[in-house]
């Protein structure tokens, strides 16, 4: 039997630290690059739940994620094309997070478990 190096660590975290780690390891284990800038502003979509285009992108450049309304709508898209994010309707279109499981009220406990197994040497 192989021996396992296991790492465990215990952190706290506040909402909005623990919904954008959530948002990172989605993306990271998909294979999806986005910037910091870009998973806050989804951090604050999950946070703030299904809104209009305009609404979100008025709220995000309050929030001085991106410096204008026209960089957060250039982030939209590109989340968009990277299916993270869901746009309904056609005239006010309505945004919201596209990924299972993105756990945002109450108390959070974040489990995952990942093994790297080393192949056997010949």
């Amino acid at each position: 039997m192989p021996v396992v190096n296991q790492v465990q660590k215990k952190i706290h975290m506040d909402q909005w630290n623990i919904v954008k780690f959530q948002l990172a390891v989605h993306c990271h284990i998909n294979n999806v690059i986005v910037s910091d800038l870009d998973l806050s502003c989804l951090t604050l979509l999950a946070l703030t739940g299904e809104k209009t285009l305009g609404e979100f992108c008025d709220e995000a450049a309050a929030h001085k994620i991106f410096g204008s309304e026209q960089s957060v709508r250039n982030a939209v898209t590109k989340a968009e094309k990277n299916h993270l994010i869901l746009k309904k309707g056609t005239n006010k279109k309505k945004i919201s997070i596209n990924i299972p499981n993105i756990e945002t009220k109450g108390n959070i406990l974040l489990d995952y478990k990942v093994l790297r197994v080393e192949p056997p040497i010949e």
